[in-house]
């Protein structure tokens, strides 16, 4: 009568004792890089949609071809806004988007800056969506492992191992594509991985995929996460998509907040009393510790609500009410201003490689694009000339092209003298900016 008693305990022993080197053995498995790409996966989208570009075999450009095109984004609101480059976009007429669940729906393409090549994209959702963990780039260590996840060759969510490299590379794709400060990968990332983040061994993001080298093995780029965030944090600013203006202009503060560095001059935020030095810790529902999230909690609102922003000042916890006002009228950006008045696609050009070219410059602007009937076009500037001078001053930033064009207006200047670089060789000639023409 004993027996069944004394069998069944020892029978539980072993069945415990078998299942626990299984149970032990999976967790083993689950290492530091299993734990990182399942923390970041499913915020990893895949986008794809067709382009028509021109027949590089026809000299006239005038055939189209329609080609399939396929890319990653990066989901960083849970209400569907998500991180891309341009290029994986640009030109798309339907961008169709397939998250980690399987499900499929159309984007629209809010912003964008095609000299970051950065891009954000809108998504309809019927509940929150998962957020990448976003790390910082501002520590990067030659020889730390990294991970590539994205859509190589069209295989979604391909995870791909390797170290960072090298840091501050500048890579020229095409002559109007250049990038700069990129953090150099031997990860793989292949035709699709565009757009897709490159992560830390913890999971979080520390760069957005851009680029490889052709017909290289090994040799990847990304562009640091803190500088795509300064760029996407204004492609996503409430006052660039909804129209409103809250005017507070802040910096991260590790994990205590936003700093107000600045706050715009009648602004809402001046009104309400903000104030540079507060620290900012929620606006509304969000906890914020950058000057993204600030933006972020400040979509989708419409002007004359009141958002409610708790700060510290000076140790103290305070709550202001903000209410949003309509966005101030926008002013032309340079890039613009240099295209309507010049008919020039111009971008800031490394000192070094003009001095290569001439020793006597100081740097100058790369012409990445001319207008068709535009001032620069009668001229006979060309893309990849170097615009080393206008009128009477010298052009190494776009900030000098508009000053010259404002003085061109002030003082009635009528046509402006012009110096471009072509190889080592200097050609001039005279330029009468489409404003003043009218």
């Amino acid at each position: 009568m004993r027996c069944p008693w004394v069998v069944l305990p020892i029978v539980v022993a072993l069945l415990s004792a078998a299942a626990s080197p299984h149970a032990g053995a999976a967790e083993a498995r689950r290492t530091a890089i299993v734990r990182a790409i399942e923390t970041a996966r499913d915020s990893v989208v895949n986008i794809h949609g067709q382009k028509l570009i021109s027949n590089p075999d026809d000299d006239a450009g005038a055939e189209l071809r329609r080609v399939n095109g396929m890319g990653t984004g990066v989901v960083i609101d849970s209400r569907g806004y998500i991180v891309t480059n341009y290029h994986v976009v640009e030109g798309v007429r339907r961008i169709e988007v397939t998250l980690a669940s399987g499900r499929t729906t159309t984007a629209t393409l809010l912003s964008h800056d095609p000299r970051t090549d950065l891009a954000v994209i809108k998504i309809a959702t019927d509940g929150p969506l998962p957020v990448i963990s976003v790390g910082t780039s501002s520590d990067l260590m030659i020889g730390e492992t990294v991970l590539a996840l994205g859509t190589a060759f069209g295989y979604e969510h391909t995870v791909t191992r390797g170290i960072i490299s090298a840091l501050h590379r500048s890579v020229e794709v095409s002559r109007t594509q250049r990038y700069d400060e990129l953090i150099q990968t031997d990860a793989s990332i292949n035709p699709g991985n565009s757009g897709g983040p490159l992560l830390n061994i913890n999971g979080e993001m520390i760069g957005i995929n851009v680029a490889v080298r052709a017909g290289a093995q090994g040799i990847g780029f990304a562009i640091p996460i803190d500088r795509a965030l300064l760029i996407v944090t204004e492609l996503l600013s409430s006052e660039r998509i909804d129209k409103t203006w809250h005017g507070i202009v802040g910096r991260s503060d590790s994990t205590s907040g936003v700093t107000v560095d600045s706050v715009n001059r009648e602004s809402p935020a001046e009104s309400a009393g903000v104030r540079p030095g507060d620290v900012i810790t929620r606006v509304a529902d969000v906890t914020v510790t950058s000057q993204l999230d600030v933006e972020r909690a400040m979509l989708g609102r419409k002007p004359g609500e009141t958002v409610m922003v708790n700060i510290n000042r000076g140790g103290e916890e305070t709550t202001i009410q903000i209410p949003l006002a309509a966005a101030r009228p926008q002013q032309a950006s340079q890039e613009e201003r240099c295209w309507h008045e010049l008919g020039l696609k111009v971008e800031l050009m490394p000192v070094v490689k003009v001095q290569r070219l001439q020793s006597r410059y100081r740097g100058g602007l790369l012409v990445t694009g001319i207008r068709g009937g535009g001032p620069a076009n009668e001229q006979g500037i060309r893309e990849g000339d170097i615009l080393v001078g206008l009128h009477v001053w010298e052009t190494i930033s776009p900030d000098n092209v508009v000053y010259v064009l404002d003085k061109a207006r002030e003082d009635n200047l009528g046509q402006l003298k012009f110096y471009v670089l072509r190889g080592r060789e200097t050609l001039f000639g005279h330029l009468t900016s489409d404003t003043i023409r009218r």
